[in-house]
């Protein structure tokens, strides 16, 4: 049986987690939470590759790819999640699961992050349990498969 591919996809200022807000996102490094997933995906029986950007083009892209090389993904899209149609379009286009994943909960932050437009394309949505949201997600995506 060949091993389901995962894909976690990083948007902006996430590479900073661990340096940025750490009352918010914690002092554990972006890094040492990424090599986290990967181990835990591994063990819940996934291939897992982690990709961040601070660009929207760029995630939009590996979006698009996601499609050929990918059975689900994680997306935590950043600010990006309150704002951005064409990350919007671009999952709804590719028909993958998608679970929509914030570290800090979004709905107890700033009003403008009350709101997101990729949730509606995504088959749930996972915020505010800090790292664990991303194990939380790979569980799901795993229930889904």
């Amino acid at each position: 049986m060949r091993r389901k591919n995962l894909l976690v996809l990083l948007g902006p200022n996430l590479n900073m987690v661990g340096i940025r807000e750490k009352g918010i996102y914690g002092e554990e490094s972006a890094e040492s939470i990424k090599l986290q997933i990967i181990s835990y995906a591994d063990d819940m029986g996934f291939s897992c590759e982690v990709f961040q950007s601070n660009w929207e083009g760029a995630i939009i892209d590996r979006i698009h790819d996601a499609k050929s090389q990918f059975d689900g993904v994680i997306i935590n899209a950043g600010a990006l999640t309150h704002y951005s149609y064409a990350i919007r379009d671009a999952i709804a286009a590719v028909r993958l699961p998608f679970v929509e994943v914030h570290m800090s909960n979004i709905y107890s932050r700033e009003q403008f992050r009350h709101k997101s437009v990729i949730s509606d394309v995504c088959v749930g949505q996972i915020t505010g349990f800090g790292k664990n949201v991303y194990f939380l997600a790979i569980q799901a995506i795993k229930d889904l498969m």
